[in-house]
């Protein structure tokens, strides 16, 4: 089921160099793309591979027009990145995963009678919809989703295998040298075109609910801990860990195997850098990152506190040192 480099322009836009009638089969990486393949380049690192790729066309912005135009085919795109993107969803409608014959909510998934499921939603495999879930249109949960009771999901919303929505928040309080569970009595909701990666796991709240706002991407193997609130079109890549009754703005990044204590405030626009630990709260958007060894609390906490002075203890030294020459 190719499609004509004329048809994707004429539905993505960007300008064609070279044959509307040309057909292309399939996407494919600079490195492994073939004749019948379209593919793109947005990193320039990559710019050498405009010489050995053998795609039938790429897409290119403006700076790479000759380059790319003396080899062949071309689409050239204010944004390459964002056309590509663009273009596996155009992709996805020409060639459906699933055909109008196929059942929306699958044999072996369990669907409460007391749930509300959009008809247009889709429920895959071994699937559990507990009492009083809502789920809203055009949100598929592909296989072996968990949805607890009462919580909702949006409209437009993509959750992998293996995703647990509602199991209860870490609540303990200790007694005797025992623990006793705090009932977990509020809800999870998630808004519209939320995706959300297999194996992670968004806990209900104790009181209030745990919410997810729109646009929000989430990798596989995030754990979201009770009360947690990540504002919309904020992005977490995997092993993410964010503890309970956080608040993390609009807009931010969090890069693989990051951690937030709970209890704290993230602003709008914090992009967050890989294994990072974050203890305290940050009021500025920004870039933020780094991580420290562990060691017993006390020595711990010495040196984190003098590698916050380092700086100013350079400064001061360098001070010293000019005026001693």
């Amino acid at each position: 089921m190719a499609l004509t480099l004329g048809f994707i322009v004429e539905k993505l836009g960007g300008t064609l160099v070279g044959s509307a009638s040309m057909s292309v089969s399939s996407i494919a990486p600079l490195d492994s793309a073939g004749v019948s393949d379209i593919s793109f380049l947005s990193n320039p690192l990559y710019v050498d591979q405009l010489d050995t790729t053998k795609a039938g066309c790429i897409i290119v912005s403006e700076v790479h027009r000759a380059k790319a135009s003396a080899r062949g085919a071309c689409i050239v795109a204010d944004k390459p990145y964002l056309y590509f993107a663009q273009l596996t969803q155009l992709w996805r409608t020409q060639h459906p995963v699933f055909t109008s014959s196929d059942q929306l909510i699958h044999p072996s998934a369990f669907v409460h009678p007391k749930a509300i499921v959009h008809p247009s939603a889709r429920i895959g495999p071994f699937c559990v919809v507990e009492e009083g879930a809502v789920i809203g249109e055009r949100t598929w949960l592909k296989s072996s989703v968990n949805l607890g009771h009462h919580c909702t999901i949006g409209s437009d919303c993509i959750v992998h295998p293996g995703v647990v929505i509602g199991a209860d928040g870490f609540g303990f309080a200790p007694h005797q040298g025992r623990w006793v569970k705090i009932e977990q009595l509020g809800n999870v909701r998630i808004g519209d075109k939320v995706e959300i990666g297999a194996n992670t796991c968004i806990d209900r709240g104790a009181l209030g609910d745990t919410v997810i706002e729109e646009g929000v991407k989430l990798d596989n193997f995030i754990q979201i801990g009770h009360n947690v609130q990540i504002g919309a079109h904020t992005a977490m890549a995997a092993f993410v860990g964010v503890s309970g009754s956080t608040k993390i703005g609009a807009y931010c990044t969090v890069a693989g195997g990051a951690g937030f204590v709970g209890h704290i405030e993230i602003a709008d626009k914090v992009n967050i850098g890989a294994k990072a630990v974050i203890t305290r709260s940050i009021r500025e958007p920004g870039e933020y990152g780094g991580y420290y060894p562990f060691d017993s609390d006390t020595v711990w906490k010495k040196n984190a506190a003098i590698l916050r002075q380092l700086s100013s203890l350079r400064e001061k030294v360098k001070s010293l040192i000019q005026r001693g020459s």
